[in-house]
Parts: structure tokens; C-alpha cells; sequence
């Protein structure tokens, strides 16, 4: 009867239309027509069905009266896609009648770590939301055994998406969740600040000397209390930021066997002593951003810096400001490269509506969801249809430039991909935190980092 009530509530089977006669049912499902009858007469009395004369069971349209099977779902605090998400439930529950969503709403520390508990528990959702930071830390603990993997059948990476999204949530040969949304890194800049400083072009910072002589042009040095009124750019130790600066100087983290951290390398070692520079040699930059994960984007917003390292979520931040902004590309410096996130959907290996919470995603990587999701906000749909959709952007939302993502795709990297694992993101925290506050080299850190991996790995190794 479950898999039946299943196609129901899904929408598999939809209200008005027959379902399959007693005798079909009982060789589709292996039972007797007396336990079919009886599955009829419940479905019957649970009003999702409705017996017509001479012509066999129907799908009942849905009353005032009708009690609806209720998924749940959980989404992290700090989602900018909150809104917009409580209005896809409600339409989804409006072309799913028999389907109520509970929307769990978890705090973004330890939510990864916490879902895995709830479902191991026996309290998890049946449906969760993981960023790709999410999944790389649940890949870690080995908790991915406790999803159900799916793929709608609707969205295939290479045909209706982009496959670097897919390969975010991947594991061996397994997509244990479904790509929804992502975004790469790329610069926010302040279009009146641009115009002010005489920068023109369609793309003035392609390499890193462009980088910093923009932000020279855009500083505006102190007033008269000995205060910087404006910088040009205002640097992020956001894990999600500054790593773009070892990808576009061709640096890593690990050997190519990936056994040991080759972090003091010449190449992250260039790359980390630039972003310091941008704060102290050059003086184009607050020297304090690193104490805030999110700082660079509000000194943005309140017009003290020309430019940042952002992203696409972000930039929900700046709907309804006054603020002229616009997006660019990333510098290169020995290569093209920026960082790839994303955010994804899975469903509980140990729910009784999986169906259902197929379901849902199946509705969320939709045209009508992601078309939702693009009018909005900023935020880029999986579904490339719609992402690439120009007639659905709007001035008073999305920037002149947001296809930038579409080339920045080309060149994108994620975290892992850079060899960065919780433990070595941890690492790295502790011990750059030296580097931003002027008080080591870059050679210094870089060496202690790698050193304290390779412990890591041989401990881990040895284990």
C-alpha cells in the first residue's frame, strides 16, 4: 500500500486519473487481490481515492477535508534563498495536494554534524539542504551512507546543467545529493567609485598588477583625523575567498598522489604574500577584514571599498540599496582560476515517503522552481535553461554582467579539488591568522602549514 499511496501523494498518479485495475495491481506488487482490496478500501477511507461505479478507482480531488502526508525538510540559518524557498513549498503544496512541507530551519553552526545525528537518531528530516562545505564535511566523517542518492531523470548534467556542479556532490561513482543552485567567486565592484577613479573597460582587472593599480586609483587616502576614507579593495580570509588567489597562482595543497601537503611551495607562497601586501605594503585594503568572514561584503554595502571577492548569494545582500554595482572576473595571474560552491538537496536513506521527497526535488530542479528561484534573487539556478535566461533578469535585482558566471565556469575549482579538507581548512585558520596580522612571513606560515598536515596525514595513516 505504501508504494501505491506513494504515487499519490507524489503526484505520480494525479487526482482524476484511474488507477490500475485490481488484477494489475496484485502482479505489480506481488499480493493477493483480497490484500489489494483491502489496500483499496484504506486508501478509500484515507479519501485519496474514490470508487466509481463500472469503471474501477479514481484519484480523489482533494477537499477542505483531506489531511496531508507532511515531509519534512531542513535548510541552515544563514540561507539567502529563505524566502523564496517558503514560496516554491507553497506552490509545490498547490500541485501536490495530498503533500504538506515542514520547513525546519537549523542554526549554521555544526548543522552538518547536527543532521547526521538526527537522522542517526531516527528524528532526521526526510529532506535536507547541504552546501558543498556540508557535503565535504559529511563526506569526511563518513556519513554519506546515511542518504538515499537520487537524480531526477529531468536533470543530466551535460544535457540540462553543468557537470562541475554535479562533480561537487559526488562521491566515487555515486551523486548522493542533487546540485539546486551555485555560484562562482568573482569580483563585486562599485560602478560610481569606478567612474570616479577614471576606470573604463569592459574587463580592468584581468591580472593581478591590474587588480592592485585599480585599487590604488579607487583609494582615497586620509582626511584630516588621519582617516582612509575609501579603499580600492577590501581583502576576505573567508575560506570561500582568498584560496581563489592559489588557484590563480597555479599553487595546491597536497602532491599529486595526494600523500603529503607540498603548501610551502613557491607558488601559495607568492599568492598569500600578495593578499598581504594588498593590506600593508600597499595599503589598499582594511588590515583588519580578516576578523570577520563577511566584512569585506558589509564595508561594500556601506561604500567604503570599490571592490571585493563575492558571490552570487551575496549578492542578495544589495536588493532594494542604493548602490551602483556590477560584477567582473576574477584576476588571473600564472592562470584563469576562481572557486566553485554550491548548494544541494538530499533525502534521508531511512524516510518511509522517499517517493515523495523525490518528489520535491524533482520540483526544485523544475523550470517553474528555478524560474522562482532566478526572479528572486541573485542566486544562479542548476537548471542552465533558466540560468541562461536573459528575459528573466532584472535591473533592479541582478547586475549588467551576471552571465559573467557562465565563463567563470570554465575555470572553476572547488575546495576539494585545491586538496582542502576540514582538518587542513582548520589548520590553515590557525595558523594564517599570524600572516594577517603582519606578524610572520608568508614563507613562515606557509612552511608551518605544511608541516602540521603532513603530521596529520601521518597520523592518519598510521591509524
Amino acid at each position: 500500500m505504501t508504494e501505491l499511496k506513494n504515487e499519490i501523494l507524489s503526484g505520480g498518479l494525479k487526482p482524476g486519473e484511474f488507477i490500475l485495475p485490481e488484477n494489475t495491481l496484485s502482479e505489480k506488487y506481488k499480493i493477493s487481490r483480497v490484500s489489494v482490496r483491502k489496500v483499496l478500501a484504506q486508501l478509500v477511507d484515507e479519501g485519496l481515492i474514490e470508487k466509481i461505479a463500472g469503471k474501477g478507482n479514481r484519484v480523489k480531488t482533494p477537499g477542505d477535508e483531506v489531511v496531508r502526508q507532511t515531509i519534512t525538510m531542513t535548510w541552515f540559518s544563514q540561507s539567502y534563498e529563505q524566502d523564496v524557498l517558503q514560496s516554491i513549498i507553497r506552490r509545490y503544496e498547490e500541485t501536490h495536494p495530498y503533500v504538506k512541507v515542514e520547513l525546519l530551519i537549523l542554526p549554521a553552526e555544526q548543522y552538518a554534524t547536527r543532521l547526521a545525528d538526527m537522522i542517526e537518531q531516527g528524528t532526521g528530516p526526510d529532506l535536507f539542504f547541504l552546501s558543498d562545505a556540508h557535503f565535504r564535511h559529511l563526506t569526511e566523517l563518513g556519513k554519506l551512507d546515511l542518504f538515499e542518492p537520487y537524480r531526477p531523470d529531468s536533470l543530466q548534467p551535460e544535457r540540462d546543467s553543468y557537470r562541475k556542479l554535479f562533480d561537487l556532490f559526488t562521491y566515487g561513482d555515486k551523486q548522493p545529493t542533487v546540485p539546486i543552485h551555485f555560484s562562482p567567486i568573482v569580483i563585486c565592484y562599485n560602478k560610481d567609485m569606478f567612474e570616479q577613479a577614471g576606470i573604463t573597460g569592459e574587463d580592468p582587472v584581468r591580472t593581478w598588477d591590474d587588480l592592485l593599480e585599480v585599487a590604488h586609483k579607487c583609494t582615497k587616502g586620509s582626511n584630516e583625523e588621519g582617516m582612509v576614507e575609501q579603499y580600492g579593495f577590501c581583502f576576505s580570509s573567508a575560506i570561500n575567498r582568498w584560496p581563489s588567489f592559489l588557484l590563480q597562482n597555479d599553487g595546491t595543497v597536497r602532491s599529486e598522489d595526494r600523500k603529503r601537503s607540498v603548501f610551502a611551495n613557491e607558488r601559495n607562497v607568492e599568492a598569500l604574500q600578495f593578499c598581504n601586501d594588498l593590506m600593508y605594503k600597499h595599503q589598499v585594503s582594511p588590515v583588519y577584514s580578516h576578523s570577520s568572514s563577511y566584512l569585506a561584503e558589509h564595508m561594500f554595502k556601506k561604500k567604503r571599498c570599490a571592490m571585493i571577492l563575492s558571490t552570487y548569494y551575496f549578492m542578495n545582500e544589495f536588493r532594494g540599496m542604493d548602490l551602483r554595482w556590477d560584477v567582473l572576473p576574477v584576476p588571473a595571474n600564472r592562470r584563469k582560476a576562481t572557486l566553485l560552491i554550491g548548494g544541494s538537496l538530499g533525502i534521508n536513506k531511512y524516510s518511509d515517503k522517499i517517493k515523495v521527497a523525490q518528489s520535491f526535488i524533482d520540483y526544485m530542479v523544475g523550470e517553474e522552481a528555478q524560474t522562482m528561484l532566478k526572479k528572486a534573487g541573485c542566486t544562479i539556478p542548476v537548471l542552465r535553461s533558466v540560468a541562461e535566461d536573459n528575459s528573466l533578469l532584472d535591473p533592479n535585482i541582478h547586475p549588467d554582467h551576471y552571465n559573467s558566471f557562465i565563463d567563470a565556469l570554465h575555470h572553476s575549482y572547488s575546495l576539494q579539488e585545491l586538496g582542502m579538507t576540514n582538518e587542513i581548512i582548520s589548520i590553515m585558520y590557525d595558523e594564517l591568522i599570524a600572516l594577517w596580522a603582519n606578524m610572520e612571513t608568508s614563507e613562515t606560515v606557509c612552511r608551518r602549514i605544511e608541516e602540521r598536515i603532513n603530521r596529520k596525514l601521518e597520523e592518519q595513516e598510521g591509524a
